[in-house]
């Protein structure tokens, strides 16, 4: 249905599809985006278009969530969560963590959670519970964001016809990034420990 929808409309509707991720719907940046570089490699698409539209996509729907938790009480939203959260896959959990998250790397945590799984799409949430400046909020997103949709939509464009084989490929990444994001979380605290 997916990949229908992005043959039909193009990047408007990768651009509609990563907004909707990015506000707690369900759509996997990891099926929309490698189709897409893959229809970039056969000529359907262009790939930096691809990217950019995937990015500002995430942007949009992070915005959404922000807001959401710039204007509720958390424990209003927490009570969302628990009624609602379900017919949107959130659970308290992921909210808690993406919480817990911001709370100890502050501004990298909302770039660095943009290429990490689960919490990159909540992390939203707790950025404008917490006032994060929006516009800081904005290009750190940006740039997480075209950071991993750029990333799936490459090796969409690199696989061509076999881009559904992406699972395999993306897995090993996931957890390469989350530790290359470990360590430069670490050596940031490091340095502002020792000033």
């Amino acid at each position: 249905m997916v990949t229908g929808i992005i043959q039909s409309f193009g990047y408007f509707a990768l651009f509609a599809l990563m907004t909707l991720e990015s506000v707690f719907v369900p759509i996997p940046s990891e099926v929309t985006m490698p189709f897409a570089g893959y229809l970039a490699s056969q000529g359907s698409l262009n790939l930096w278009f691809v990217m950019l539209a995937g990015a500002l996509g995430n942007l949009a729907g992070s915005l959404v969530g922000y807001y959401i938790g710039y204007l509720l009480e958390e424990s209003v939203l927490i009570g969302w969560i628990r009624r609602y959260g379900k017919y949107v896959l959130l659970k308290e959990e992921d909210y808690h963590r993406g919480a817990s998250w911001f709370s100890k790397y502050g501004s990298a945590a909302v770039f660095l959670s943009r290429l990490l799984p689960a919490v990159r799409t909540y992390i939203s949430l707790p950025a404008g519970m917490f006032e994060m400046n929006v516009w800081r909020f904005s290009l750190y997103t940006f740039a997480g964001s075209l950071l991993w949709s750029g990333l799936l939509a490459w090796i969409g464009y690199l696989l061509g016809n076999q881009w559904n084989d992406i699972g395999d490929y993306v897995a090993p990444l996931e957890y390469g990034i989350a530790v290359c994001g470990v360590l430069l979380v670490g050596y940031y605290l490091y340095r502002r420990a020792r000033k």
